[in-house]
């Protein structure tokens, strides 16, 4: 889809548009040096705003990753340790934060709450989830040989291809027609109250199925096979816990396959990219995007078949960066970030937009990278993350500073990579006797930072609750916490006790 330059950012407190997109790695995007997928969206978006190159997120899973970006803290902090998690209602988002602040802050698509809690701190949600909110999909650390019945599987891969229709067709359609309405709904109500609205896709995660319109932009367009290509005796212990987790070591995946996926993904990208742009087309046509700040992101990276692995939960980069663009042309100047950001950086980043501080109520891992948007010099810092969900059997603590990234995991050997001379991570510097003593320094750090053995005591313990509490709410009468959007029909287009000259005057955008 074209679309014209968005308009400038002018004085006063702006309006915030996050865009967000579910499993879409950096690596297959135009504007990270992907050559594949054809993005004109939210390239136009990279070309005018701060593309920042290197970040991650703060789990390579769905529900801790979208957890810790809304409160700024990592996963361990606040309990985040899977899908199945709850996010606690006593702990402060950015959504908080911003409504005290005195924004309207509104929700459409994917969230992955889990709970009683469905809103956490937006007033507004507009769809419900595509994922169950209770505590049914709980992982189990004390049977790691037990695959999961419900989580990923191969038959992603192995029945990719083109489709008419898909359960992810339907739910992002309807959070792209919530949000547009709600957007022509905010320009036909007027008022000064500024707007915080988060649009929230689940593609291009898996199933990797896209309706033949997409899968037809990439007829004739070669599609590179993985870089990547390791025999599974050579594997880390976790990433062969990973590929029975997915059951990908139960068949052999053929070449057609694997390219049918990921010719699947990228005609999903640019699905996912058209939708941002109707999205972005309503702005304009609203007038909105005169002052509105747009951030467009992602939750997680997608493996597609590098080591043979698939989906995301690992710290390799394909499951652990994420792309993150900020768009304010008259705020910032186009410009390339290089030092490694993460994604509980946006709390912070978004109160500072927002002319607002944090409070004292939480503690923050984050750090606002307005700074580095203006373009200033900031000391190297390092990015934390924590993985512990399905396919591990302890905590997995990564540590990215500078070019090198430690990955630690209680029972498995160290892993450390220079990324400027290994970007495919294939040399393995925590055997290397000449780099002992930067191991070291890293485990040291890793030490500091956490409590391993507390962490995993408290995971261990918080599946045991759950996976009683998932058992016993499904006998009897099921009583859901799944989120019903609230709607009045009575008060919905023309009704016979409102007045029709008013209703039309009123629905009408521009007014006459």
């Amino acid at each position: 889809m074209e679309m014209e330059p968005l308009g400038k950012l002018t004085v006063g407190k702006p309006n915030i548009l996050l865009l967000m997109a579910d499993q879409m790695a950096p690596a297959a995007l135009p504007f990270y040096g992907g050559t594949t997928a054809m993005t004109p969206v939210m390239s136009r978006l990279a070309s005018e705003g701060v593309v920042f190159a290197s970040a991650y997120c703060a789990s390579p899973l769905c529900g801790p990753s979208r957890f810790s970006l809304l409160s700024g803290q990592l996963p361990s902090r606040i309990g985040a340790f899977d899908n199945a998690c709850e996010l606690r209602a006593d702990t402060p988002t950015f959504a908080h934060y911003l409504r005290l602040g005195g924004y309207r802050t509104i929700a459409a698509g994917k969230m992955h709450f889990v709970g009683p809690d469905q809103l956490h701190g937006f007033e507004e949600r507009l769809t419900t989830d595509i994922y169950p909110a209770d505590f049914s999909w709980t992982p189990d650390w004390t049977r790691p040989q037990v695959r999961p019945s419900w989580y990923h599987s191969m038959t992603s891969v192995t029945t990719s291809g083109p489709c008419i229709r898909t359960n992810q067709i339907d739910f992002d359609e309807e959070v792209v027609f919530a949000t547009r309405r709600k957007l022509f709904d905010i320009a036909r109500a007027g008022g000064t109250r500024p707007f915080f609205l988060m649009a929230s896709l689940t593609h291009p995660h898996d199933p990797f199925v896209i309706p033949q319109r997409y899968w037809d932009l990439y007829e004739g367009r070669p599609i590179p096979p993985p870089r990547v290509r390791i025999p599974r005796e050579h594997l880390d212990p976790h990433s062969l816990r990973l590929l029975h987790a997915i059951g990908a070591d139960l068949e052999a995946v053929t070449e057609s396959q694997i390219l049918c996926a990921r010719r699947a993904y990228y005609a999903a990208i640019s699905y996912v990219d058209e939708q941002f742009g109707l999205i972005l087309q309503t702005l304009r046509e609203t007038g909105l995007d005169e002052n509105t700040v747009i951030l467009m992101c992602g939750d997680h990276g997608e493996m597609l078949g590098e080591r043979g692995l698939w989906y995301k939960m690992t710290f390799f980069e394909g499951g652990a960066r994420v792309p993150l663009v900020l768009h304010a042309p008259r705020t910032f100047a186009p410009r390339v970030v290089h030092q490694s950001v993460s994604n509980i950086d946006l709390l912070p980043t978004l109160l500072e937009l927002a002319g607002l501080e944090p409070a004292a109520a939480a503690p923050l891992d984050g750090r606002s990278l307005v700074p580095l948007a203006r373009g200033e010099r900031s000391g190297e810092t390092a990015v934390y993350g924590e993985y512990l969900g399905e396919g591990a059997v302890s905590p997995v603590i990564m540590i990215r500073r500078g070019p090198l990234k430690f990955i630690h995991a209680p029972g498995d050997p160290d892993q450390l990579y220079d990324l400027t001379a290994d970007p495919d991570e294939l040399v393995n510097l925590a055997v290397d006797p000449g780099w002992r003593t930067t191991a070291d320094l890293f485990l040291s750090e890793t030490a500091r930072h956490w409590d391993v053995e507390h962490i995993a005591s408290e995971v261990l313990a918080s599946q045991r609750r759950r996976r009683l509490v998932a058992a016993a709410n499904a006998v009897g009468v099921l009583d859901s916490w799944d989120y019903q959007p609230r709607r009045d029909a009575a008060s919905e287009y023309i009704r016979s006790h409102l007045d029709l000259e008013a209703i039309e005057a009123a629905a009408r955008y521009p007014r006459v």
